[in-house]
């Protein structure tokens, strides 16, 4: 595969940030979190159940649909953590880039805010358990989704450690999906 040059600079910034991360306490990988998902949940606390499966445009998700992906790539990704935490390589594929339920647009608005809530908290909880000193031999595949400007996205499957695994999984995505939801609640009023 031959990459453009916005391409090329656009992962050789993702291998800087993994490697910039690697030197992170886990108090602050977990505080970079915490972060992110309190500012997402201010963003949501914006979104009225009524709009919340609302498309503003045909071939973007509504909010609904983004919190059902988070929940649904948060979840297996407390597992992968465990593995990395453990000192064990996750079996199995990487996490899918754009994994969904089986009817994202069927599961009520309050439940899927209380599961997220939930799910963070799960994160939170196990970052909070790691000890300050701790290190792993271990990496974990992820699909890594960069978006570059008037291009399409940029995808790869990258293996990281785990203080890059977490801040990618849980802080970057996090940060993505609330800009995606701000977006389409600027659309839709």
């Amino acid at each position: 595969m031959t990459l453009t040059n916005a391409e090329t600079e656009a992962r050789d910034r993702a291998l800087a940030y993994f490697t910039s991360k690697a030197v992170l306490r886990p108090a602050e990988v977990r505080e970079q979190i915490a972060a992110a998902f309190a500012s997402l949940e201010a963003v949501l606390a914006d979104v009225p159940a009524d709009r919340a499966g609302v498309r503003t445009l045909a071939d973007e998700w509504s909010a609904q649909e983004i919190v059902d992906h988070l929940l649904e790539t948060f979840r297996p990704g407390v597992d992968e953590l465990r593995c990395l935490l453990a000192d064990v390589r996750p079996p199995g594929d990487p996490i899918p880039a754009a994994l969904q339920s089986k009817a994202p647009a069927l599961r009520p608005w309050s439940w899927l805010r209380d599961e997220l809530r939930r799910t963070q908290a799960d994160v939170l909880d196990l970052l909070a358990r790691v000890p300050a000193d701790f290190k792993s031999r271990e990496a974990a595949p992820i699909v890594m989704v960069v978006n570059i400007p008037d291009a399409a996205p940029l995808h790869w499957v990258q293996d990281v450690e785990w203080q890059a695994y977490s801040l990618v999984s849980w802080r970057l995505h996090t940060i993505d999906h609330m800009k995606q939801i701000r977006k389409v609640l600027a659309r839709g009023r």
